[in-house]
């Protein structure tokens, strides 16, 4: 599945690949089934947070044990990209994405959503399609700039004429591609694990796809971490400023 949809009245981009189960909401139509998934793997994040939360032990077990390892994991990733005193106020961010894009990862690659039909299109990853990564990309780039400008103020926008301003057109070109290389390779690579194990569930239904599954977990696994630590790097690249990197350096 691959799209960009605007509204009936700006036609920035219109590029479809594949059926999909469109709701219409006012004058735009959005994907059913992405939104029906990414609810679904809300809800399991949500519950098991309840659960971990409810009966609050001293000596962790069953699901608290498991979500303080994520947390742990989580805060451990954030610290080791935006340093001790920059991190502990983009852990929720940070693990947010993180947890969401593993859960709808592996969602993919563990359950039979053909198995379900709908009228129009098919149920799959969240990430399987290209409005959810470049959502997600975007609210990297909207991090990234709140983070710069509550620290420097309009000051922060200085970086881009640093150290001259020949380089303004090649630092507004390197804010837009960050988003774009996050979505893509995030869609690129899921769609391709899930096109894969399909294509080899047809050609070779009993043994071969399995080895593929669980390869395609742990690249799955791999692509969220990838995409928590670029967007880690990213906030903490708008933190320290181009300049105070040179002066470092």
């Amino acid at each position: 599945m691959l799209s960009f949809i605007a509204a009936p009245n700006l036609p920035l981009a219109n590029l479809e690949v594949g059926q999909h189960f469109y709701w219409e909401i006012g004058n735009l139509k959005v994907h059913g089934q992405v939104f029906l998934v990414s609810w679904l793997v809300i809800s399991l994040l949500v519950i098991a947070s309840i659960l971990a939360t409810r009966n609050i032990q001293l000596v962790p077990s069953g699901m608290q044990n498991f979500m303080e390892y994520a947390l742990d994991f989580v805060r451990d990733l954030a610290r080791n990209q935006l340093g001790e005193k920059e991190y502990r106020p983009w852990v929720p961010f940070i693990g947010t994405l993180f947890l969401f894009i593993f859960v709808s990862n592996w969602s993919g690659a563990l359950v039979p959503w053909k198995l379900i039909k709908l009228p129009e299109g098919e149920l799959a990853a969240p990430t399987n399609d290209i409005n959810t990564t470049v959502a997600l990309a975007l609210l990297v780039s909207l991090a990234y700039f709140y983070a710069g400008f509550s620290r420097k103020g309009l000051g922060y926008f200085a970086k881009y004429i640093q150290p001259t301003p020949v380089l303004l057109p090649i630092a507004i070109l390197e804010d837009f591609t960050k988003p774009l290389s996050l979505s893509f390779r995030l869609f690129g690579n899921i769609l391709a694990d899930e096109l894969v194990v399909g294509v080899l569930v047809l050609l070779v239904p009993l043994f071969v796809p399995l080895p593929v599954m669980l390869l395609g977990l742990f690249t799955s696994a791999i692509q969220a971490l990838v995409f928590a630590t670029l967007a880690g790097a990213y906030i903490h690249e708008a933190l320290e400023g181009h300049g105070e990197e040179h002066e470092e350096h």
